[in-house]
């Protein structure tokens, strides 16, 4: 693959600057906001319902111009931005979405120089933001159980970087099996089951350091909400959503736009305290049965501390 960056070496964003290149993605937007992602390439066409537009046209000339079609039809042609590549890489699994990713690099506090860990890499779009935050000054390690996956992550991360960036590493495996991390800043975790990897990532993570996962369903978010509570050696986990509207403006017709972006999976974020240190426990009266004979996931009495059960309306602090 060759090299497209044109930032120095140091840089590692993803970002170019110059005219385009043939091997560089694009974006095409048409006068209806439908988007089509076009790798450059010598000699091809890319084909409309409205005729086609040579690749020949756009290389070689500036970023962010409108081209037209053999039909006559104008599109917008840009170099996408990282949250336009994320939606529109190839995948294997399904990639976080920019307004989760950037609640995770935000949240999850992802700085410069950080070390961080993350499971599952899927098909590579948080990982690019990861990477980005993080610089090449940083860590990013990358575990993938399923081998096709990793390839996949590989080609979209190293194609938006232009090569293989420096402070990354994939991993194919089980993060509780191969982690051997130390003094881990943040483990960032996408997968199945997250509660499996708690003990893992506190043995890993750094005092102080951030525990952020990803998971779609209430099932999954009660289970690794109580998983760290019950481990006892994290603060109170942090768990919420978000949910973004477009609007609609035009004159005086200012509403909001018909349809959002809405639920598409829970963040949890916990920190963890020193080795051997209990975090204070939050007071709490939790709802009527909340904790009843039908509830089977873990208590943090299953760490050797003495948790009456709530059960119906006489329910206690816990």
């Amino acid at each position: 693959m060759a090299d497209l960056r044109d930032f120095p070496d140091q840089a590692f964003s993803g970002v170019h600057h110059g005219p385009l290149q043939a091997g560089e993605w694009i974006t095409l937007q048409d006068s209806k906001g439908r988007r089509h992602s076009v790798k450059l390439e010598r000699e091809k066409i890319f084909h409309t319902t409205k005729g086609g537009i040579a690749h020949d046209d756009l290389i070689d000339g500036p970023d962010a111009v409108v081209i037209k079609s053999k039909g006559g039809v104008e599109y917008l042609a840009l170099r996408p931005l990282m949250a336009d590549y994320s939606v529109s890489m190839p995948r294997g699994a399904a990639v976080i979405y920019p307004k989760d990713t950037a609640q995770i690099v935000t949240m999850a506090d992802i700085f410069p120089g950080a070390k961080v860990v993350e499971a599952g890499a899927g098909s590579g779009a948080l990982t690019t933001a990861l990477l980005r935050a993080v610089g090449v000054h940083g860590q990013v390690v990358s575990f993938e159980r399923r081998e096709d996956f990793a390839e996949v992550a590989r080609k979209n991360v190293t194609g938006f970087f232009g090569g293989e960036h420096p402070a990354w590493r994939l991993e194919v495996g089980d993060l509780v099996e191969k982690l051997n991390e130390t003094d881990v800043d943040r483990i960032v975790l996408d997968m199945l089951a997250p509660w499996e990897c708690v003990d893992a990532a506190a043995e890993a993570l750094s005092p102080g350091g951030v525990f952020c996962a990803y998971v779609a369903t209430t099932t999954q978010l009660s289970r690794v909400v109580e998983t760290l509570r019950a481990h006892g050696e994290f603060t109170e986990p942090r768990a919420w959503e978000s949910l973004v509207r477009d609007w609609h403006v035009e004159g005086l017709a200012v509403r909001p736009g018909h349809r959002m972006q809405g639920h598409t999976a829970f963040l949890v974020t916990a920190r963890r305290m020193a080795h051997g240190v209990q975090a204070p426990r939050k007071k709490r009266r939790p709802a009527p049965g909340a904790y009843g004979d039908d509830y089977t996931g873990p208590r943090r009495g299953d760490v050797g501390e003495d948790v009456p059960k709530a059960t119906g309306s006489s329910a206690t602090d816990t």
